[in-house]
């Protein structure tokens, strides 16, 4: 036990390896949904140039959530020397505390602020960006606004003081949550069958698909990042069957402008109007 605590304990000082957790996933799954895809994503331009508009906001996100990680850090070590929070009262054992700190973190900095974002105004006016995107696949699951950083940075650090977690357990389960929510977001066809008995205890792609559907209720459910167990409480979990999905939005914002840098960018600072826009393209499924 004591090497993974070692291991994610110096990932915070180590950038490189980090990042690695989050792009090779989204490599892999680039050529794997390339093979097996889900859909036949009929893309604007190309898909390089779809990536690149998600990956420039990617890196956005990533400066400002590198910026604010000091703070996430320097409130781990405050609640492991003053003994504060759930799991230093309870003095749970290293294994505990590991899987407390994987579902802490999914739920806080996973399904907790995504349900607010979609159901606060000025956090929803954000969240757009995420929304926005017309062709979900393994370039999809980190698009997200800049100011977004900030939102989840709130929320985890959240979790982070109420549940008293070490660092080590704050990365693994960030790390969990990185490769998960690519692989999510990737457009590629799993049996019915493995997919589904996935969705019993991490969110499947299909069963996230579902929450990219452009109409609610089904864009206001399935908030889970990593584990599945959160929406199925909650009562947040739906099913839509892949042949009925088309990603995108059906108010606030225009389908046709979906990789427009500069519009989504802007997003956040113009009014919330629930204005009807062009549905979004039918999605072809491969014959």
């Amino acid at each position: 036990m004591n090497p993974i605590i070692d291991y994610f304990t110096s990932l915070e000082h180590k950038p490189l390896q980090r990042l690695m957790f989050m792009a090779a996933p989204i490599f892999i799954f680039w050529f794997v949904e390339s093979g097996i895809p889900l859909y036949n994503l009929h893309y604007r331009s190309t898909k390089i140039r779809h990536a690149l508009i998600n990956f420039t906001f990617t890196l956005f996100h990533l400066i400002i959530h590198g910026a604010l990680a000091v703070g996430v850090v320097l409130i781990s070590d405050w609640v492991v020397a003053h003994q504060f929070g759930v799991v230093q009262w309870l003095h749970l054992p290293i294994w505990a505390i590991l899987i407390v700190g994987v579902l802490a973190m999914d739920f806080f900095g996973g399904w907790l602020v995504h349900f607010v974002e979609h159901n606060v105004p000025l956090f929803w006016r954000i969240h757009i960006v995420h929304h926005a995107d017309n062709k979900v696949d393994a370039s999809s699951g980190l698009r997200h606004h800049p100011l977004e950083a900030v939102n989840r940075w709130i929320f985890m650090t959240a979790g982070v003081f109420i549940m008293g977690l070490p660092i080590y357990a704050v990365i693994l389960g960030q790390t969990l949550m990185s490769v998960l929510t690519v692989f999510t977001h990737a457009n590629i066809r799993l049996p019915r069958g493995l997919d589904k008995a996935i969705s019993y205890i991490f969110v499947s792609p299909n069963m996230h698909k579902v929450h990219h559907h452009y109409q609610q209720p089904y864009t206001d459910s399935n908030y889970g990042a990593a584990l599945s167990i959160w929406d199925r409480l909650l009562g947040t979990y739906m099913e839509l069957d892949p042949s009925k999905i088309r990603y995108g939005l059906d108010h606030y914002y225009p389908n046709n402008a979906d990789e427009n840098f500069l519009s989504l960018l802007k997003s956040p600072f113009k009014p919330l109007k629930k204005t009807e826009v062009a549905p979004p393209p039918v999605l072809e499924q491969p014959s």
